[in-house]
């Protein structure tokens, strides 16, 4: 055979062969992997400098929301309350009026009947009564009549009295002696 040198030396020439092919087609996929290690640490140095104050500012962003939900609540409670004070003001208003009615229709009333009671004509006086302390005393026998009239028990005032039923024609003669 042939020498094992030879075989040994062109082995190593194509062990070289195939590792400048490599290093060759190698050389643009490093050169590609390092400009896109230098634009992820581009990217990486931009989040970091804008992220925390995005964040921050969505941060703040939901705080306002929070403060502006609060305020929103308050108005409609707010809102709310004045609702209930126009309603009770309604109401108020609503009950003086119903008593200004019924005050006016009283006073209406009662002018009336004053005006009735000063235009109707006085009945005339009997002149014929004595004043009080005009009256004759009592004599000894009358007083004797009166106190047995007070002494009579209930029955026997009721059973008196029997005459008396018809409660208008009683009205009426009251009426007729004033």
């Amino acid at each position: 055979m042939i020498d094992p040198l030879f075989w040994l030396g062109l082995s190593l020439l194509l062990v070289a062969t195939s590792l400048t092919a490599v290093l060759v087609a190698a050389i643009p996929a490093l050169q590609e992997l390092a400009r896109a290690a230098r634009s992820a640490e581009k990217l990486f140095d931009t989040l970091s400098r804008e992220l925390p104050p995005t964040l921050e500012a969505i941060r703040v962003t939901g705080l306002e929301i929070t403060d502006l939900t609060d305020d929103v609540s308050e108005g409609v409670k707010s809102a709310n309350q004045v609702v209930k004070q126009v309603d009770q003001s309604l109401d108020s208003a609503r009950i003086q009026a119903q008593n200004l009615q019924v005050s006016t229709r009283s006073i209406f009333v009662g002018a009336k009947a004053a005006w009735r009671n000063f235009t109707r004509q006085k009945p005339t006086r009997r002149t014929d009564r004595l004043p009080s302390n005009e009256k004759p005393p009592l004599t000894l026998r009358e007083r004797e009549v009166l106190k047995q009239e007070n002494r009579r028990s209930k029955a026997e005032v009721y059973r008196v009295n029997d005459g008396y039923n018809d409660a208008a024609s009683w009205e009426n003669n009251f009426d007729d002696e004033d």
